[in-house]
């Protein structure tokens, strides 16, 4: 019998993604999958929803249970998913945003860099560290795989930390090569092309595309690009292509994301950089009211449809799961520890590399250098996360401050004095959602 525990189930369409992929998975038999939320509401949704998609996927290897109870859901697990958001939209999300704005700092996601970023994880590592103390407990052996962001805090945490085995996993990498193609019509070749992508989550970058004759790409994409009379699809997504000029590589994350992980796109005196490359402020906000507004209306199509079905993502958790336990090699890319797998970058960062999966477990695979001006980048956000993590351990107000200064974007904007006063609001703002601070 294979054991996950899905922590964090009320996130309801993203336990369909990736427990649905798993119960349509056939390989994967006699599944014994255990919810886990704090929220009762938002867990039972969830435990009917995947009740639907297990009735009509006709299987009956899949018990399914739902709990409250953490430590019922990890005991004995072979798997560990992870998908909780500590704070939730309201309030944390909304202190985030709207903290910031009183000192003119804009942001667009919020999630996974910048002062969003730093206080998401702020606010997550101490529940992270219940996890992996129950882990060492009740399943040692089993493997954290972990989709809550930010991505490379917390799983670079949880790597230099504690000895749960922990792989980070993020869907930008999948659809980078496809939408880039698409975006400048090149749909020929789409699925007939071979890539390589390695940097950072979020900022992993795609070192190589070419055609299946050996043929490189990129020349083409970026005089496609460069058109400004083309009809292609650009608007979506400036702020990469932009990059790309600049620097001579594609990233894997959108332009809303990246937008706010530099120094040179959200600016308050130069307004007209947002015009220019469309960068939707306040956006993660919007997705959530927008979401929450929407509820209603996929509740009855999601946990009260007895005809649900389910559909394949391209989440990598089941092919992982499948891999290691029918000893079938694949390929995903992993968040992982830089144990020499990018050789321009911090030993103690956490990387987006290929790993190779079998029986063995995650096996990072080795890249060497980064071209130096995507490493180089690369280490302008590292410099944030290393010490926002130093920060989640020391418990020291100063850290909080160095890894706020050192954001490109929060540092571009604000002065030293008007950082740490930002900071000390947060954590006033935040209260008992944090730990105490000195």
């Amino acid at each position: 019998m294979i054991r996950i525990a899905y922590m964090g189930a009320g996130s309801t369409v993203f336990a369909k993604n990736v427990l649905g992929d798993c119960i349509y998975t056939p390989e994967l038999a006699d599944l014994d999958i255990w919810l886990h939320d704090i929220d009762p509401k938002r867990l039972d949704d969830s435990f009917k929803m995947l009740t639907n998609i297990i009735a009509t996927s006709g299987r009956k290897d899949v018990q399914l249970h739902a709990t409250l109870d953490r430590r019922e859901a990890l005991a004995g697990a072979h798997y560990v998913v992870n998908s909780i958001q500590v704070g939730l939209y309201e309030p944390c999300t909304v202190t985030d945003f709207e903290v910031p704005k009183k000192y003119g700092l804009r942001q667009t996601i919020g999630d996974t860099l910048g002062i969003g970023g730093i206080f998401r994880t702020l606010r997550t590592i101490p529940v992270l560290e219940d996890f992996a103390r129950d882990m060492q407990e009740l399943c040692p052996n089993a493997l954290f795989i972990n989709y809550t962001n930010p991505m490379a805090m917390l799983t670079g945490y949880l790597q230099r930390y504690t000895p749960i085995k922990t792989v980070g996993l993020c869907h930008s990498v999948q659809a980078c090569a496809q939408r880039l193609l698409e975006s400048v019509k090149m749909d020929e070749y789409v699925g007939n092309c071979r890539w390589e992508i390695a940097g950072i989550n979020h900022m992993a970058w795609l070192l190589k595309i070419e055609d299946l004759q050996g043929n490189d790409l990129y020349p083409e994409i970026k005089r496609r690009s460069r058109n400004p009379h083309s009809d292609y699809d650009l608007d979506w997504d400036l702020v990469r292509h932009d990059m790309m000029h600049r620097f001579g590589y594609y990233v894997t994350e959108s332009s809303e994301h990246n937008a706010e992980y530099h120094a040179w796109y959200i600016k308050d005196k130069y307004p007209e950089l947002i015009e220019r490359y469309k960068i939707p402020l306040d956006e993660y906000p919007r997705r959530c009211v927008n979401q929450i507004a929407k509820w209603e209306q996929m509740q009855k199509e999601l946990v009260h449809n007895k005809t649900l079905v389910h559909e394949k993502t391209h989440e990598f958790a089941s092919y992982i799961i499948k891999a290691m336990e029918l000893d079938q090699p694949y390929r995903v890319h992993g968040n992982v520890l830089n144990t020499g797998l990018i050789t321009n970058l911090p030993r103690n960062a956490c990387v987006e590399v290929p790993c190779l999966v079998d029986r063995n477990g995650i096996q990072p695979c080795y890249v060497g250098d980064l071209p130096e001006q995507c490493a180089a980048m690369n280490r302008t956000n590292i410099n944030v996360q290393l010490l926002t993590i130093q920060a989640a351990v020391s418990r020291k107000k100063d850290d909080i401050y160095m890894a706020a200064m050192m954001d490109p974007h929060t540092a571009s904007e604000l002065s030293q004095d008007d950082i740490v006063s930002l900071c000390d609001d947060l954590i006033e703002a935040h209260g008992d959602w944090l730990p105490k601070y000195h």
